[in-house]
């Protein structure tokens, strides 16, 4: 029993606060199409939440959550019709591929997809024991062999970079990683900004 507290006092730890001395919650570490990816330090970490100045829920600073919705306010003029949610409940099992995610406001598409993944589609990864609540990045680039993806709280040692193989077999892409459920994609009709 005592070694089980003092595991997972250490998981908590690591998890609430920043170790990594390299860097300051809130730091710019990276961007894309300006918009600007924030150090969080350790996953678990809340900085409060942050909202647009009409009062539009960004989400938890600097949750990779609020960076992907800023992504998609700030940098392609798009509200989601539901504002709130963990990562994983930007993906939802219940749609086939290319259908609308209505709470999203995205066109969603299921990994292994007909479609290929573009830049600034949203990519969707599933909980894990380690983060029960999933992980959101934005696609920065794609050829036809890797797909590199941008984030924001990877961990306290993590990059805001990563880059997975693409494959394409029997007409359709796969990213090879099997924790990734999918992407999602903003279309004509989804819903802009009000600014």
């Amino acid at each position: 029993m005592a070694l089980f507290l003092v595991l997972a006092g250490g998981y908590w730890s690591f998890t609430k606060f920043n170790f990594n001395t390299d860097y300051e919650v809130g730091q710019v570490v990276d961007s894309l199409n300006g918009v600007k990816v924030y150090y969080n330090g350790g996953i678990n970490h809340v900085s409060g939440r942050n909202l647009t100045s009409g009062g539009y829920n960004l989400g938890l600073k600097y949750q990779c959550v609020e960076f992907v919705k800023r992504y998609y306010y700030e940098g392609l003029h798009h509200m989601m019709p539901d504002s709130y949610g963990h990562a994983k409940d930007f993906y939802d099992a219940s749609l086939g591929d290319g259908q609308l995610n209505t709470q999203r406001g995205l066109i969603q598409y299921t990994n292994p997809s007909p479609a290929k993944p573009l830049i600034s589609d949203l990519v969707v990864f599933s909980p894990t024991v380690y983060n029960r609540y999933g992980h959101v990045a934005i696609v920065a680039s794609v050829s036809d062999s890797h797909v590199e993806i941008i984030q924001q709280n990877p961990g306290p040692y993590g990059s805001s970079r990563e880059t997975f193989p693409l494959v394409k077999m029997d007409g359709v892409w796969q990213i090879d990683n099997m924790r990734i459920m999918g992407w999602l994609r903003l279309v004509e009709t989804s819903t802009p900004a009000g600014r």
